[in-house]
């Protein structure tokens, strides 16, 4: 999660300061990912043979380049909440389609660390247009596709680096398609670089470790922590404030998130 954050300050510098297109972006992060995870691929000792499936490449690129393009449309704070409450509700609403259990303590947890993320969030978050929400909105429940996924995998390493791969000729060709003016600077392509190859590929790789470990709904809470730990990171790194009501709201969701793992199955 701490990567996930760490991505998510990347791409704040990069597209909020509008240092680089956001179709660029995401072709430069998946492509210096995948760069980074090749040799995965060529593992005398791999333990699985690489799976290349489609879908889950195009989950990967269709949540990179729909994420990036409405984040240069969306208040910070609107656009968090809109991808993990999205991302939440989907992963959640699978979960309990395949059979998992939410009991009182867990539902409780659940609903302090929405409410947590929400009090974080939304003061002072701009309401978005029906675009960029739903922009975002696809880009979450694409996100949320491409966690349930991974839990079959049997690799995670071969699986992520077949996945980057697979996902750089969609980006190009939305490249290709889409038109844009291609404006970017030496520092949008050190951050694209930066969120791909040290942000994206190793987490990336070591999330799907984890899933096939974790039930739907736990992967999903313990997502919510992302949003606290990046603005925990502003405020290190970029010289944010830290305001009593930013403190309060990361315990709360903190502690939701530790109420739904201390009772997961």
């Amino acid at each position: 999660m701490v990567a996930f954050a760490a991505n998510s300050v990347l791409c704040r510098l990069a597209l909020k300061g509008a240092h680089i297109e956001p179709v660029l972006f995401s072709t430069l992060r998946l492509l210096s990912g995948a760069v980074v995870l090749a040799p995965l691929l060529f593992r005398k000792r791999a333990r699985a043979t690489p799976r290349w499936k489609l879908s889950q490449a195009f989950f990967l690129a269709m949540y990179a380049l729909f994420f990036s393009v409405a984040y240069i449309r969306l208040d910070a704070g609107a656009g968090a909440l809109l991808l993990f409450g999205v991302v939440q509700i989907t992963m959640v609403v699978s979960g309990l389609m395949r059979g998992e259990r939410l009991n009182l303590t867990r539902s409780c947890g659940l609903i302090v660390a929405i409410a947590g993320i929400a009090a974080l969030l939304l003061p002072g978050a701009v309401a978005p247009s029906l675009k960029s929400a739903l922009l975002m909105g696809i880009a979450g429940v694409a996100w949320a596709a491409y966690s349930l996924s991974g839990k079959s995998a049997t690799d995670p390493g071969t699986s992520t680096a077949a996945n980057f791969l697979l996902a750089v000729p969609f980006t190009l060709l939305a490249l290709v398609v889409s038109g844009s003016d291609l404006h970017y600077d030496h520092r949008g392509i050190v951050l694209a670089i930066l969120s791909g190859a040290l942000a994206s590929a190793g987490a990336y790789v070591l999330w799907y470790a984890i899933l096939p470990k974790i039930d739907a709904v736990t992967a999903s809470t313990v997502q919510l922590s992302v949003p606290c730990l990046a603005t925990l990171a502003g405020v290190i790194f970029l010289g944010e404030a830290l305001s009593l009501s930013m403190l309060l709201s990361t315990l709360a969701v903190l502690s939701g998130i530790w109420l739904v793992v201390r009772k997961a199955p």
